[in-house]
């Protein structure tokens, strides 16, 4: 995984092309997470081993800035390039597979899981470690079953500046899928059509909450892993975990009744065969990032 400590200490290090593709990419599938309806970007920025370098920078912008800026620019660009991508060319795409295609990101979690894991219990591990991970594993999948309930609401900028804040927290509270709330509350499909036709009087107030928000919690979540590393990190795998198994009954089951299976014009032997091969694309992928992991230096 990246590590925030080896770029505090070399922020002059310039790194290669390989490096920033690999950043570049990761962006992107961070972007698309925080807008795909049953994902977090905070899921992935966890699994792609950027979240504590992006929230110790977010927390303390003055310390190494360019260097920094430098190493987190790539994945700024892809995310914001998956964000406007998905928005314009994806949704159609994404509406009517997204099963299948929300597969591909379940993938990602289960081939990282086991490096998260390890990573977790780096500074050692106790039963109140575990036994915090299986609670916010219960309360993001409650989160995610009872918000269907959620009432609809009419958009304001007030409410898109609220909106950005509830998509800024799920990239600092792993696990919390933002575009589930934002269906919830019957918002997910003007933001996209906003994003995708470049509607400033959104846009501007949607940015302004995800910045403020972000730049309020980054040290909170700092102060937190550097005060309580092994019960912070139980707690986000937790989030994931829960956010994971959440993304069953609220997209995953529901595309494979009659009524799912006849939006997406398969039948259930090939939607099944399809989810089956976006799972181990995703497995696949991640493993293989995992390897340039080790084969790319960040010093």
């Amino acid at each position: 995984m990246e590590s925030s400590k080896n770029l505090i200490q070399a922020p002059n290090a310039g790194p290669g092309l390989q490096n920033w593709v690999i950043r570049l990419v990761k962006g992107i599938l961070i972007g698309i997470g925080g807008i795909l309806p049953g994902l977090s970007g905070g899921v992935l920025s966890v699994i792609f081993g950027v979240y504590q370098p992006a929230i110790r920078f977010l927390s303390n912008i003055r310390d190494h800035f360019l260097a920094n800026v430098r190493f987190f620019m790539p994945i700024g660009i892809g995310g914001l390039a998956g964000i406007f991508l998905f928005s314009i060319f994806v949704e159609k795409a994404f509406g009517q597979y997204a099963a299948q295609f929300v597969c591909l990101f379940i993938g990602f979690v289960i081939g990282t899981f086991p490096s998260l894991y390890k990573q977790a219990g780096k500074e050692g591990r106790d039963s109140t470690d575990l036994v915090l991970m299986v609670i916010w594993a219960m309360i993001i999948f409650g989160l995610m079953f009872l918000g269907r309930n959620f009432p609809k609401i009419q958009p304001s900028p007030l409410v898109w500046f609220f909106s950005g804040a509830v998509v800024a927290l799920g990239f600092i509270i792993p696990g919390m899928s933002p575009s589930n709330f934002l269906i919830y509350f019957g918002l997910y499909d003007k933001m996209a059509g906003s994003l995708a036709g470049l509607d400033l009087s959104m846009i501007l107030p949607f940015s302004l909450g995800i910045v403020l928000c972000v730049l309020a919690l980054s040290k909170v979540a700092t102060y937190l892993f550097d005060h309580n590393y092994s019960k912070i990190f139980h707690s986000v795998l937790g989030m994931v975990i829960g956010s994971t198994l959440g993304i069953f009954p609220a997209i995953i089951f529901p595309a494979y009744t009659a009524e799912g299976l006849a939006q997406a014009s398969l039948t259930f032997l090939p939607a099944l065969a399809f989810g089956a091969v976006m799972l181990v694309a995703g497995i696949l992928i991640s493993y293989r990032f995992s390897k340039l992991e080790e084969e790319v230096s960040y010093e």
